[in-house]
């Protein structure tokens, strides 16, 4: 569910027309609703009721100051994975003790910058980083929390780029080599090992896999505590996928996904940490655009809009789909054509739908990508020297950009000719 809906055959956002903001802010243009943002992060609470847990929301996903504040001001941890993001998560008023670090390559400063700013845990994914992160702990006569991210050989039966649990991908630690890992771990200096994290991918559509992942971590639980650790947090990552075509997905509810949690690992005792962030962000929010032309081809229709892949690379890049609508919406029964919908970059591959079926459209119309909150601004890029586009935070009746678009006086600005070149 979300909040983007028509209204007097307008779409709106929230209690907000979307031809306001446009005309306010221009397009293209991303705007996230906050309603949706906080009933997402709320079903998720409701799915975990009952058992000791942490939602870490992965702001990878979405990583916007206003985003990240809204989430805060719900109680929420964030799950970072470089140095830039800790720092975002700080600035929106997030606590050291609620920021779980993850990713394969922390650095030492970036090690430095949690142990001095407060960290809940690291999710160390392999022994170069327990030693690395060791040593920098020592050195500053503190000690790491971490946990070990164990590759569990699981498929979880999403696109390729975005799975992250089998054995031939780069994350974690082999689950059959764990045992040694974390006996490793607990002989090293300035560490303390608080549990266990596993992350099997992004999109995640049918439950069995995490079934199947959550099952092998709670009997390597029992192993190491056997072997003597104190294993009190299950770190089970995020991955949930979101129905981005309306009409054909139907991915499973957090409710059902806290039922799966409960079922496997519901019985150790453990604080859970979830670490959603598609879910939460994906279909709170959109990306608005305005035709430019419509371009008769052969034996083929173009809608040229002024986004492109620079500004959502998520078609380009995984061959996504997303829902496109028009804001005006269209009347019953208008007959609809097949059309290609593109943007003005130069490349073949800057094409957000093959074949779509679309009402009429025109120059000038607007069209809105739905589910677009989730890796969409945060992916962009200036390629073909097109500026960032702005972002837009709307509240009930109210919204704020929360993201200006740059000038191309800023953008040029950044570069710097060389002396010899003058």
């Amino acid at each position: 569910m979300d909040h983007f809906n028509y209204r007097g055959g307008s779409l709106h956002a929230e209690d907000v027309p979307l031809t306001e903001i446009v005309r306010a802010v221009g397009t293209p243009v991303y705007v996230y609703s906050t309603a949706t943002l906080e009933r997402h992060y709320r079903v998720f609470e409701a799915a975990l009721d009952g058992m000791p847990h942490l939602i870490c929301y992965a702001m990878k996903a979405n990583s916007n100051l206003a985003v990240l504040k809204v989430m805060a001001r719900l109680g929420a941890g964030m799950d970072v994975v470089s140095g830039g993001e800790y720092r975002r998560a700080k600035a929106a008023g997030v606590p050291g003790g609620k920021i779980v670090f993850s990713g394969v390559g922390k650095t030492r400063e970036e090690m430095q910058l949690a142990l001095q700013g407060g960290i809940r845990q690291f999710n160390v994914e392999s022994l170069p980083e327990l030693e690395a992160l060791s040593a920098v702990a020592n050195s500053m006569s503190m000690v790491a929390p971490v946990t070990i991210r164990v590759n569990p050989d699981v498929d979880a039966k999403t696109h390729a780029k975005i799975s992250t649990g089998k054995s031939e991908n780069k994350f974690g630690i082999p689950i059959a080599q764990a045992r040694s890992a974390y006996a490793a771990a607990a002989a090293l200096p300035g560490l303390e090992v608080v549990g266990i994290d596993v992350h099997i991918g992004s999109q995640l559509t049918d439950l069995a896999p995490y079934e199947s992942a959550f099952f092998k971590v709670a009997d390597l639980t029992g192993v190491l505590r056997a072997d003597g650790h104190d294993i009190r947090r299950l770190d089970l990552g995020g991955g949930l996928g979101i129905p981005y075509r309306r009409a054909n997905d139907v991915p499973p509810l957090p409710f059902d996904y806290g039922e799966v949690v409960q079922r496997t690992v519901g019985h150790l005792g453990c604080e859970i940490e979830i670490e959603p962030g598609r879910l939460i962000a994906g279909n709170a929010g959109i990306l608005v655009a305005r035709v430019i032309y419509v371009k008769e081809g052969a034996g083929r229709r173009f809608v040229i809009l002024d986004a492109a892949m620079n500004d959502l690379v998520r078609p380009a890049m995984y061959d996504a789909w997303h829902d496109i609508v028009p804001l005006t919406e269209p009347a019953p029964g208008i007959e609809m054509a097949d059309v290609d919908i593109v943007g003005p970059v130069c490349e073949t591959g800057d094409t957000f739908a093959r074949g779509r079926a679309m009402p009429p459209l025109a120059a000038d119309d607007l069209v809105a990508f739905r589910s677009a909150g989730a890796y969409g601004a945060v992916m962009a890029s200036e390629y073909n020297s097109r500026p960032l586009i702005p972002e837009v935070l709307v509240s009930g009746d109210q919204f704020a950009v929360v993201r200006a678009r740059p000038d191309y006086d800023e953008m040029l600005n950044r570069d710097t000719i060389p002396a010899w070149l003058e």
